[in-house]
C-alpha cells in the first residue's frame, strides 16, 4: 500500500507540482519558501495518505497544507500582518470540490523566473527545474556542464530573486519586451522535454508538454500582436498532434517514417495551422519560432514521408540558420537535405559538425549519422554510429530503439 501511494504521490507532483509550487510563490512571495512549502505537503501526504486514503482532490489537498504550513511558520516567527490574514482568506475559500488553481499562476512563476535580473541561463534553468520538473542531473546534462555546476547556478538563481525581492506577478506591459525572448525560450524547452523525454523510460512526458501548450494559450492572451509568441504556440499545436502516434501499445518510439498518420490530431493542425496564419498577418516577418511551425505544418500536410515538401523544408531550415543559427538547425537541415538530395549531401553536413566538435556528449549527431551511412549501405559504420548514440542518449526508450536499429544491420 505504501509503495503505491509513493508512485501515486510522485505521478500527482509530476502533474500537479509546478501549478502548487506557482500558487505559494504568489502567496508567499519567495520561491525557495514555496518550494519548501510544498515538499512538506508531499512529505505529509506520504505518511497521511497510506492510512487515511488519497483525497478526491490532491492537488488541492497538497496546496491547502502547505499554506497551513506557512501559518505555522509565521505564528512561530511572530509576523503574521498582512501575509496572515491573506493567506488565511484564501485557505477558506479551498475546498476539494472547488479548488482550481488561478490559470496565470505558472505563468507569474515563469516570469518571475525570466526576470532581467538573471543571467539567460539561470533563467532557463531555473523554469526547467521549477516548472519543467527536471531533476538537477537532467538539466545538466542538457547545458553539457556538471551537476553541481548546475545545482549552485539554480541556488543562486533563487537567492537572486529573493534579494531582488522579484514579485510573482505577471509584469507591465513596458516589462514585457525584457523577458518575452526569455519566456518564449523556456516555454519552448519545457514542451521540447515533453514532447521528447531527455531521462527515464518514457518517450513523452505529456503532462508537461500539455501543460506548455496552455501556458502558450494564456501568453497569447496577453499578447495577441506578438507574432513570435503566436509562432511558439502554433509549432507546439502542430508537434502536439503526433502524440497518440508517436508510441506503440508497448510505449517504444516510432520513428515519422512508421507512424500512422491517420493517427495525428487534425483538430490541433488546424489550431497550429490558424495560430500560424494569424502570425504572418501581422505582417512583420518569420521569426525562429513562425519558421519552425512552418516546418511542422510541412509534415502535418504531407500524406506519407515520400509525398512531404522536403526541398521546402531545406529552404526554411536554411532561413531558420540565418534567424537562429544553432548545430541542431544544421542538423536538421542535414536530414532534410538527405531526404531532398541523398544521403550523401546530408552526410556531409553531418560530418563537418562532428568534425567540428558540434553538440559533444549529445546522441544526437551519431544517431543521425547512423541512419545517413545505413542508407548508404555502410552498414559497419552505421552500426558503431547507432551503438554510440545509445551509449549517449539517457532515455531508456530512446537507447533501445538505437540498438534495435543497430541489432538489425546485421542481417
Amino acid at each position: 500500500m505504501t509503495t503505491d501511494v509513493a508512485r501515486r504521490v510522485a505521478a500527482i507532483w509530476r502533474i500537479e507540482g509546478a501549478r502548487i509550487v506557482a500558487t505559494l510563490a504568489r502567496v508567499v512571495g519567495d520561491l525557495a519558501t514555496a518550494e519548501d512549502l510544498a515538499q512538506d505537503a508531499v512529505a505529509e501526504a506520504l505518511a497521511q495518505w497510506p492510512r487515511d486514503g488519497i483525497p478526491s482532490n490532491p492537488g488541492a489537498w497538497l496546496t491547502a497544507v502547505a499554506k497551513r504550513r506557512a501559518i505555522d511558520g509565521w505564528r512561530r516567527s511572530q509576523n503574521l500582518g498582512e501575509k496572515y490574514r491573506l493567506i488565511g482568506a484564501d485557505l477558506d475559500e479551498i475546498t476539494d470540490a472547488e479548488w482550481q488553481p488561478i490559470d496565470d499562476d505558472v505563468l507569474r512563476l515563469v516570469f518571475a523566473a525570466c526576470h532581467p535580473v538573471l543571467a539567460r541561463e539561470a533563467q532557463v534553468a531555473l523554469t526547467l527545474k521549477v516548472v519543467g520538473g527536471l531533476d538537477t542531473d537532467a538539466i545538466a546534462r542538457l547545458f553539457l556542464v556538471p551537476v553541481p555546476t548546475m545545482q549552485q547556478r539554480i541556488v543562486r538563481a533563487k537567492k537572486s530573486l529573493s534579494v531582488a525581492r522579484v514579485p510573482f506577478a505577471v509584469p507591465d506591459p513596458s516589462e514585457w519586451p525584457a523577458r518575452l525572448g526569455a519566456v518564449l525560450s523556456v516555454i519552448y524547452l519545457v514542451f521540447t522535454e515533453g514532447y521528447a523525454a531527455s531521462t527515464g523510460g518514457a518517450v513523452l512526458r505529456t503532462e508537461l508538454a500539455h501543460e506548455a501548450v496552455r501556458l502558450g494559450r494564456v501568453l497569447n492572451r496577453l499578447l495577441p500582436r506578438e507574432p513570435e509568441a503566436l509562432g511558439l504556440s502554433a509549432l507546439m499545436e502542430l508537434q502536439a498532434s503526433r502524440f497518440a502516434a508517436r508510441v506503440d501499445a508497448n510505449g517504444d518510439a516510432v520513428l515519422l517514417a512508421d507512424q500512422d498518420r491517420r493517427r495525428w490530431d487534425r483538430s490541433a493542425i488546424a489550431r497550429g495551422a490558424a495560430l500560424l496564419d494569424r502570425a504572418d498577418a501581422l505582417g512583420r516577418g518569420r521569426g525562429p519560432y513562425q519558421l519552425q511551425a512552418a516546418i511542422a505544418l510541412c509534415h502535418a500536410k504531407a500524406m506519407s514521408v515520400e509525398a512531404t515538401d522536403w526541398d521546402r523544408i531545406v529552404l526554411l531550415y536554411e532561413m531558420l540558420g540565418h534567424v537562429a543559427p544553432s548545430p541542431v538547425v544544421e542538423l536538421n537541415r542535414a536530414v532534410a537535405v538527405s531526404m531532398a538530395s541523398g544521403a550523401l549531401e546530408g552526410l556531409a553536413i553531418a560530418d563537418q559538425l562532428a568534425d567540428a566538435g558540434a553538440l559533444k556528449g549529445s546522441h544526437l549527431i551519431p544517431s543521425v549519422r547512423g541512419e545517413l551511412l545505413s542508407r548508404l549501405g555502410r552498414t559497419r559504420e552505421a552500426r558503431s554510429e547507432l551503438l554510440a548514440a545509445a551509449e549517449l542518449t539517457r532515455n531508456e526508450r530512446e537507447a533501445a530503439l538505437l540498438r534495435r536499429k543497430a541489432e538489425a544491420l546485421r542481417l
